[in-house]
């Protein structure tokens, strides 16, 4: 059976100096864990041939299909503020991408498949775990409307990865707008290769912002989207953990699922990645971080802004400096419907500030107090409900200022508030049934994550309750 994915590959027409063009390596016993049938219909993949043997040897790397053009991405970054030149795919392969029914391109890309020239001293191999984890997450977060790298299949490979403990291993098929990022264009720039500037400049622009017209204008729109972005995170109490310049997606969208979190307790400094040993990229510290990861793009187009390097500098640092107040406004738009607010005053965000330094004090569950200000069960997340009145009594009277009747506002609040989220010790309790070869609880997590609006019922209420206790997750791990 040949598998028919209609091809329409955009990024491999570039110079070869983009890419290494290479194929998959074969895994030895591929095995479905999930499709996205959803996701394949919408890419207009046909779900029930993704699922046959021939498209589980596609989804693992063991069959290139008709129209594919196999490529591994070279790119730069700063990782943890610390420049490397290349770094690059070093255990992804692009297969291809395709125009979905809106028109929409996307890539298809495997993560998992093996070693490529980029992958330094890496095996270019997934374990299970992190697998789960971003098809968890990233799926999660696609159903609370942000934007995301999506996945589209799950495979087990029937070998063994070598980490601090053999593992099993698998292979995640993403899918994106492109996976074009800061750190691609800080690859050429490094090389002061002005023309594949231009190209690559030229590409971004004709694929996701084709209203501007230059590489200012480009930059303009790539700060807006991450401001918007990084204020959609912040609403939903999720920590990115590794927001280095090579993670930073040029269209804005979250890639790069590794030791990624929602916070349970609210804490401005709260950090889970393993490896953020300094707190560089805290729950609060990311609208900073956005800011940095920008300056480098900024840096990086310099010699297309202009000739006169000063008018560049100036020109560009006009435009980072925007940031400050497009997220400002990005994250009064998400905050306000959080506390049924479909109007503006001026004193909003100090409104906003108080609850969130109250519940950081008392120790309230990020999730569940903002979900509890539509049914009224808020006051019973803190330590001390007393601190919760005295912020309460500010609140109903902003509220008391509103048009909206209450009906409104409080469905405002329940769209707003997402009751599910995929919380750090589910995500831990599918790893481990998954590694034992139980994906019953993955497959329960995700059936409550489609819906994360919704009060679960039954079972499902379980996805809703804060870890106890024995169950905290206080770290999560990258996976490489």
């Amino acid at each position: 059976m040949t598998i028919q994915i209609p091809f329409d590959n955009s990024y491999a027409e570039l110079p070869e100096r983009f890419y290494a063009r290479l194929d998959p390596t074969p895994v030895a016993e591929p095995a479905l864990i999930a499709l996205n049938d959803a996701l394949a219909r919408d890419l207009g993949l046909d779900a029930d041939a993704l699922k046959s043997p021939a498209g589980v040897q596609v989804l693992a790397g063991n069959m290139v299909p008709p129209g594919a053009d196999p490529l591994a991405q070279a790119y730069a970054g700063h990782q943890f503020g610390g420049w490397s030149p290349q770094l690059g795919d070093g255990r992804a392969i692009l297969l291809g991408e395709v125009i979905s029914a809106n028109g929409l391109r996307h890539d298809i890309q495997l993560k998992g498949s093996g070693r490529t020239p980029f992958s330094r001293m890496g095996d270019g191999r997934a374990w299970l775990g992190p697998v789960i984890r971003e098809y968890i997450v990233s799926e999660a977060m696609h159903a609370l409307g942000i934007p995301t790298t999506r996945a589209l299949a799950a495979v087990a490979t029937g070998e063994t990865v070598l980490r601090e403990t053999p593992l099993p291993g698998a292979v995640l098929t993403r899918v994106a707008s492109s996976h074009i990022r800061v750190g691609t264009f800080q690859y050429f720039a490094a090389r002061q290769d002005k023309d594949a500037l231009k190209e690559l400049t030229d590409h971004v622009i004709a694929r996701h912002y084709p209203d501007a017209g230059t590489a200012l204008e480009m930059l303009e729109r790539v700060i807006a989207a991450q401001a918007r972005l990084v204020a959609q995170w912040m609403g939903v109490g999720f920590i990115h953990g590794v927001m280095n310049t090579d993670n930073t997606h040029i269209a804005g969208e979250t890639i790069d699922y590794g030791p990624c979190a929602f916070m349970d307790r609210y804490h401005p400094e709260t950090v889970y990645s393993s490896i953020d040993q300094f707190g560089r990229y805290a729950y609060a510290r990311q609208p900073e971080i956005a800011v940095w990861n920008l300056a480098q793009l900024a840096t990086a187009l310099l010699p297309l802004i202009d000739e006169d390097q000063d008018r560049a500098i100036e020109m560009a640092t006009e435009a980072v400096h925007r940031f400050p107040g497009l997220y400002s406004e990005a994250w009064l738009a998400v905050f306000r419907p959080k506390l049924g607010l479909t109007t503006a005053e001026p004193g909003d965000a100090q409104l906003i500030e108080t609850l969130l330094s109250r519940m950081s004090a008392l120790g309230a569950d990020f999730t569940n107090t903002f979900r509890g200000l539509a049914d009224g069960s808020a006051r019973g997340r803190f330590a001390d409900p007393d601190g919760f009145d005295a912020w309460a009594a500010d609140w109903r009277a902003r509220m008391g200022r509103e048009t909206a009747d209450e009906a409104v506002r409080i469905e405002t609040m329940r769209r707003a508030n997402p009751a599910v989220i995929p919380r750090n010790h589910r995500v831990e309790e599918a790893i481990s049934a998954a590694v034992a070869g139980d994906f019953g609880p993955f497959r329960a997590l995700m059936g409550a994550l489609v819906r994360p609006w919704d009060d679960p019922s039954g079972e499902g209420v379980r996805f809703t309750r804060p870890p106890e206790p024995g169950q905290e997750v206080r770290q999560t791990f990258c996976g490489t």
